[in-house]
């Protein structure tokens, strides 16, 4: 496998308005996306942070570090082109949303997941107009259908940025509520994230930790608050 890396060449990367949009240029040329096309976010604030982003790149390009313009990227490349089949992916989810999902003991554990989810599921239903409801154990259950069609049509509804960010809030909780939750809430990471670790927890708490799964734990974490910086950087108005 190759270990060539694209060399950094410019000087100065500043975020420009541009037809339909804004984008980032290197010493005055525009950025394209790995597929060739014009990398244009929808917001100034969002095309300054890719911005920093590239000016942060020493003497090769490493994706890693830069993350808000690896889903920019996967905005423009993949989501723009498949929307509908992203958006269906993940409002999949809400027929089996981790917080629905509860244990059966032992009896502080089926405490604790009552206290930490039942108020997301009602703000849930007075947000969204989407009543989940929890059962016990691991077998699927469906859910109302009407409920689904509601939380359906507000994934459907968002753009192909705000679906790139969407699906990493989703799939790193394993809820369709939380996802929500990063975008229409003030609750902080730390608070949303734990929500989505209580099971994690708990089984810590009892066994000890793992360091690998921690680790794991610990990538995973990061990628959420990346996509929840993702959200916060898009236009002000946009609200799934």
């Amino acid at each position: 496998m190759s270990d060539w890396k694209p060399r950094v060449f410019w000087t100065r990367s500043e975020a420009v308005p541009t037809e339909g949009g804004y984008t980032v240029q290197l010493d005055g040329r525009p950025v394209r996306t790995p597929a060739k096309a014009p990398l244009v976010v929808p917001s100034e604030p969002l095309a300054q942070a890719l911005a920093g982003e590239w000016a942060a790149q020493a003497e090769v390009v490493v994706p890693a570090t830069m993350p808000l313009t690896r889903t920019a990227n996967s905005a423009i490349d993949k989501v723009s082109v498949q929307r509908a089949e992203v958006a269906e992916m993940l409002a999949e989810y809400g027929d089996a949303d981790l917080l629905c999902y509860r244990a059966e003991s032992p009896a502080e554990l089926v405490a604790r997941q009552q206290q930490a989810w039942d108020p997301m599921l009602d703000w849930a239903a007075d947000e969204l107009g989407a009543r989940l409801a929890p059962r016990q154990g691991i077998l699927h259950a469906p859910q109302d259908p009407e409920a689904l069609s509601r939380l359906r049509a507000r994934v459907h509804a968002m753009t192909p940025f705000e679906l790139a960010a969407f699906h990493d809030l989703v799939s790193l909780t394993g809820s369709l509520v939380l996802g929500f939750a990063s975008f229409l809430t003030t609750r902080s990471d730390e608070d949303l994230w734990q929500l989505s670790r209580i099971d994690e927890t708990w089984q810590e708490e009892q066994w000890g930790a793992d360091e690998e799964a921690q680790a794991v734990a610990a990538l995973k974490r990061v990628a959420f608050e990346d996509a929840r910086q993702f959200v916060s950087l898009l236009a002000p108005d946009s609200r799934p």
